[in-house]
Parts: structure tokens; C-alpha cells; sequence
């Protein structure tokens, strides 16, 4: 197992990234405010316009640290990377399960059953935390729904029909994800998932973090020689990191959703965080943005018993653990691909 390093999260427009010898330096106006050795570093991912020197991008690509560069929003413009690595045949594996059409639909019911699993828990875990004599009829509706979607999902064979048993059952968690949020209602509230951009305070933390989810599960999954891009769930697209996505699913519940809800219900953000934009979206601010990303952190170094492995591990290593696992069925070492779920 790796060694847990830091991602350094950029969120000043303003700052320019340079090299000193085998350091990371942050500039803002001319002056030196943030330097750390590269060894380090895992990635770096900057959030809003700014300059990175082309030096900086020589060590990141030398030192295989991804540099990457998203709008204020969160929105994914591109990743600067050195000489892919990994088994070629190891990816010529990937390539060809993923044209095949049924070996697709078995490990996408996988992802989705684990997501279900996981969504699922999130509702109990909170329906155990409220029922205090109290009559929580909706909560209590949507974790049946999840159940009954996820025994539908394991029994389809059918990559359309699996779509749209993900749909409902998503649609049905997020309905629900209201009665989640016990302080701050009237700042803090969820009508539905909404993106594109995000149209109130939760679903721009939402979205916020889901962006960080993705940078580390494709990290992940490069590391491990696997192809981020080419997925069996999400279709290909160009520009469009399918895998990443795919194994996103199991852990979107455990690792993103728990956290915004913890961030509202504790006060961590409240609603001079956020302010909206011409386009009807909702952005965080940077303090907001430097909060969460706090938290991230920090919720990363807690440590976890992975359920296959029987490990301890600190959370920030799970999407690493989970693309390990999926190297070795993609080589055949194991049966199947053991999918993360947390009970």
C-alpha cells in the first residue's frame, strides 16, 4: 500500500506556480506566499484562472504529480501529465472487457449495487439518528425503494434497462435528501440533484466535491496502470474520464455525500459562503471553498477497515484500494471485482 501524501489544492485566481529546485512554489502579486517540496505532493489541483510556469510542469510530469485545472465551479478544462505508465497489457485487457457488451453490464450492476448499498446506509444511518418516537414515513419509504432497486439492478442484464433502475433510485435518494439536513433549513435545502451549474447551496457543495472525488479516484486508477477513459458503465466519450465515473458511483455516498451533510449539520459553511451568478448558479466563495477543502483533508487521514481487504487503511487510500482490486480481476488474479461497501 502507497504512502498517503497531500494534494495541494490551488483556490486564489490570482496565484502564479512556479518551480524553485524540487520545490512547489505559490506566488500572488510578485510575493512568495506557499512552498512545499515536491516529494510531498501527490497531485495539484487549481480551481479559477492562473499561470503554472513550465518548469513547474516539467517536475510535475518528471515526478508523476498531476497538475490539474478546473473553473471556479469545479468544471474539468485539462490535466498535465507525464509518459503514461502502467502494463500494456494490462490496459489491452481493459480495452477488450469493455467491448464486450455482457462483461460490461456485470461489472456496471456492480458499481450500481455498491452505490445503492452505500446510498442506502447513508438514509439509515440518519433515520437510526432522528427516529426518536418520530414518524419518518419518507425516509423510511426510500430505504425500501434502494433495497428493492438494488436486488432489480443485480438481476438485469440489460445496460439501458440498468439506466434507468439507477435513475429511480437515485431520484429517490435525492428526494429525500432533504430531511438529511437538520440545521440551517432555510439556507440549506434539496429540491432535487441539479448541475450545470448547480442552482442552490447544497448542490454546489455537492458538485464541489464530487469534482475532488474524481480527481483522486483517476489518480488512482492511472497509478495503478489502468485506463481512466475507457469504462463500462459510462460510455466513451472524448475527454470524458468513463472509469473514474464508474468506480466513482460506490463511493459518491460514503466519501462526498456524508461529508456535505456533516459540513451543514455541524455549521461548518453557512449561507454567506455562497452567491450566485448571472447564469442562475450558485458558487462557493473562497473562504467556503478553503473550508471544504479543509475538511476533505482531514476526513481523509481517518482510518477505515476495508471490508475485502480486512485492513485498516486511512480513507483517503480507498480509491487506491478499490482500483488495486480492479487490476487484479481485470488480470484474472481474483473472480470478480470486490465492490466498496461500507455498513
Amino acid at each position: 500500500m502507497r504512502k498517503l501524501l497531500n494534494t495541494l489544492y490551488v483556490t486564489t485566481p490570482e496565484s502564479y506556480l512556479a518551480r524553485d529546485g524540487e520545490n512547489v512554489v505559490i506566488r500572488l502579486d510578485e510575493k512568495e506566499k506557499f512552498r512545499m517540496p515536491i516529494h510531498n505532493i501527490e497531485g495539484i489541483v487549481c480551481f479559477g484562472y492562473m499561470g503554472a510556469s513550465p518548469a513547474l510542469m516539467h517536475l510535475c510530469a518528471e515526478r508523476n504529480v498531476a497538475l490539474s485545472f478546473l473553473t471556479e465551479h469545479g468544471r474539468f478544462l485539462c490535466r498535465v501529465e507525464g509518459a503514461v505508465s502502467g502494463n500494456v497489457l494490462l490496459r489491452r485487457k481493459q480495452y477488450r472487457m469493455a467491448d464486450d457488451a455482457e462483461q460490461s453490464v456485470e461489472l456496471a450492476k456492480l458499481f450500481v449495487a455498491g452505490k445503492l448499498a452505500n446510498c442506502r446506509t447513508v438514509l439509515q444511518r440518519s433515520f437510526r439518528d432522528q427516529n426518536s418516537g418520530k414518524n419518518l414515513p419518507e425516509l423510511e419509504s426510500a430505504i425500501q425503494l434502494l433495497a428493492l432497486k438494488q436486488k432489480q439492478v443485480l438481476r438485469t442484464s440489460s445496460a439501458e434497462v440498468l439506466r434507468g433502475v439507477e435513475g429511480e433510485a437515485a431520484q429517490g435518494y435525492f428526494g429525500t435528501f432533504d430531511q438529511l439536513i437538520l440545521t440551517q433549513k432555510d439556507d440549506f435545502f434539496m429540491k432535487g440533484r441539479n448541475r450545470r451549474p448547480p442552482k442552490d447551496n447544497v448542490n454546489a457543495l455537492l458538485s464541489f466535491v464530487y469534482t475532488l472525488l474524481m480527481h483522486e479516484v483517476r489518480a488512482a486508477l492511472e497509478s495503478v496502470g489502468l485506463d481512466p477513459c475507457v469504462g463500462f458503465f459510462h460510455t466513451d466519450r472524448p475527454g470524458r474520464s468513463s472509469l473514474a465515473l464508474d468506480m466513482m458511483e460506490e463511493f459518491r455516498p460514503y466519501l462526498a455525500d456524508r461529508l456535505v451533510l456533516s459540513l451543514i449539520n455541524r455549521k461548518q459553511v453557512n449561507k454567506r459562503g455562497f452567491k450566485g451568478n448571472e447564469a442562475g448558479g450558485v458558487l462557493m466563495t473562497d473562504e467556503t471553498r478553503k473550508e471544504v477543502l479543509t475538511a476533505w483533508q482531514k476526513r481523509k487521514q481517518e482510518e477505515i477497515m476495508h471490508p475485502y481487504l480486512q485492513i485498516s487503511i486511512p480513507v483517503g487510500l480507498l480509491p487506491y484500494a478499490q482500483a488495486m482490486l480492479m487490476a487484479r480481476f481485470v488480470r484474472g488474479d481474483i473472480d470478480n471485482y470486490p465492490v466498496f461497501v461500507n455498513k
